[in-house]
């Protein structure tokens, strides 16, 4: 489907609706697709902890994504008894 094409299809889509929420969305999406992003600049440290990590992955020190999510649902739940 061409540009031209789409852009007459969402027109006749925008128009037809009366869903709010929907509306809102489509707003807020074509807000951000406006914006110019700058990508984020890592300072020394960061950069630093990032190539440790890089390192640790092909030493292979690292946990699988199963085990990780363990662990984290460990901590979460330790922290959230604490809490009670």
């Amino acid at each position: 489907m061409s540009t031209p094409e789409l852009k007459k299809k969402l027109i006749g889509k925008i128009t037809a609706t009366d869903d709010e929420k929907l509306l809102q969305e489509v707003y807020r999406l074509l807000e951000i697709s406006n914006y110019e992003f700058e990508p984020y600049e890592l300072n020394e440290e960061q950069i630093n902890v990032v190539q440790e990590s890089q390192e640790d992955v092909k030493k292979g020190k690292f946990l699988p994504g199963d085990e990780a999510d363990k662990e984290i649902d460990e901590w979460t739940t330790m922290r959230d008894k604490g809490r009670a």
